[in-house]
């Protein structure tokens, strides 16, 4: 895999409500690790929206077991997962490989069973593909972001050039071609 490939996602998508959860059942995915911030809610925000709440309630409905996997710290990532009854890891260090096997075990999944749901290449993307799970890449939730992270999306922006996808539209790697939703479709069971 060369260095490039190791930061394709398998799928883009504008924001977590754009994943076409049933495909992913039909394609065996039993597993959801998903990033925090900037994933499902704004950089530190304290708590789920109902929006969010919902997708969650439905994702576990059709039988998926999901875990966050953040590498921001315990206070921040315990108490936005604790009430929400979804298992959590933090300062997960990622793209290293070891917090994506303790995701894995908690789910009770194999890499292959799968996804990574995150809106970083250079920590979920690369994670998730050494690991060899589906990854899934998201757009930011919102502009505001850790100081860090904004030098990193100015290299993000280079490496994804032409290839976003428009609002509301999912775009699928080669060795994933599926559909995409229209714009403003909302992916649902």
């Amino acid at each position: 895999m060369s260095v490039l490939d190791s930061l394709r996602p398998r799928e883009y998508v504008t924001s977590i409500y754009h994943i076409h959860l049933e495909r992913l059942w039909q394609e065996g995915i039993r597993g959801i690790i998903t990033d925090l911030d900037n994933t499902l809610v704004e950089w530190n925000s304290p708590i789920a929206t109902e929006k969010l709440v919902a997708w969650l309630q439905e994702v576990q409905k059709m039988g998926f077991h999901i875990c966050i996997l953040s590498n921001n710290d315990a206070l921040r990532v315990m108490s936005f997962a604790r009430p929400l009854n979804i298992p959590a890891l933090h300062k997960a260090r990622k793209p290293r490989k070891r917090s994506f096997y303790t995701a894995l075990s908690l789910l009770e999944t194999q890499p292959e069973e799968t996804a990574m749901i995150g809106d970083q290449l250079f920590t979920d993307i690369l994670g998730g593909n050494r690991m060899g799970l589906y990854t899934i890449l998201v757009e930011p939730v919102h502009p505001h972001e850790f100081i860090g992270t904004r030098f990193v999306r100015r290299i993000e922006r280079r490496i994804l050039e032409g290839q976003r996808p428009s609002e509301g539209e999912a775009w699928y790697d080669s060795y994933a071609p599926l559909g995409v939703a229209k714009e403003g479709e909302e992916f649902h069971s």
